[in-house]
């Protein structure tokens, strides 16, 4: 039997986990409502609750689409769709992925050929995230105590303790753009698609700032990963041939 990331089984057993997803979502979405009529809100603010709230959930999930195609080039759809629509990031999943793919030797322009490629990125992207949920199941309740007892005793340093965290699972990522810089013009890519994201990134905070376009706020991430996909092929084309 021949085995395919896009196989139909894949697809329902997807279907059957976001179905579930979305049963959740209605579920408290009726009880939030009849919870509101109950407190006596009117139905002109439950509206215009409910309209407000979908239309803030579609920057994240224009980002979370983006990611799935992202991720779709070599794990096919119905895994990443999974990934991405219950519980996971690009910034966790790709990096997880792409690095077992790497260490497996796969070609990350094709799909995954066989199971046990695929089964082993699998595992490794479902077991690597585990420790975080477990961490704050078990561990938020302090962390944030920690961090509240931080703040509120030396505001600089709890501010420049923040900082530093933030920074420092930002530097584990930048280490994935330059891993390659070693191998020529060509290795340079990520580091260039990475520079136009920036770019992007600064034109949307000044247009912000200072031209008040605050529903910016909103889709500058989903816009600068679509302009630094775009950026991408061109400039790998361009550096391939220049290296």
């Amino acid at each position: 039997m021949n085995f395919s990331v896009n196989d139909s089984f894949l697809y329902a057993v997807t279907a059957v986990v976001i179905l579930f997803v979305l049963a959740q979502s209605v579920f408290f979405l009726v009880r939030a409502v009849r919870r509101a009529k109950q407190l006596k809100i009117s139905g002109v603010v439950i509206r215009r609750t409910v309209i407000s709230t979908t239309l803030f959930t579609a920057a994240p999930a224009l980002a979370i689409l983006i990611s799935v195609i992202s991720l779709s080039g070599f794990l096919g759809l119905p895994f990443p769709w999974l990934r991405l629509s219950v519980l996971g990031a690009l910034t966790y999943e790709l990096p997880a992925a792409t690095t077992t793919a790497n260490a497996i030797g796969l070609n990350l322009s094709e799909y995954v050929a066989n199971a046990q490629d695929f089964s082993a990125i699998a595992w490794v992207m479902t077991l690597g995230i585990i420790p975080g949920i477990i961490l704050v199941l078990f561990g938020l309740k302090k962390i944030q105590k920690g961090v509240i007892s931080l703040r509120s005793g030396d505001k600089k340093w709890g501010t420049i303790f923040m900082d530093s965290l933030f920074l420092g699972l930002i530097s584990a990522f930048i280490g994935l753009v330059f891993a390659d810089v070693t191998k020529g013009t060509a290795g340079w890519t990520p580091v260039a698609v990475a520079a136009v994201s920036a770019l992007m990134m600064a034109i949307c905070g000044i247009l912000i700032k200072k031209c008040h376009i605050t529903w910016l706020e909103q889709y500058a991430l989903p816009l600068c990963m679509l302009a630094a996909m775009a950026a991408s092929i061109p400039l790998a084309n361009w550096m391939g041939m220049v290296g």
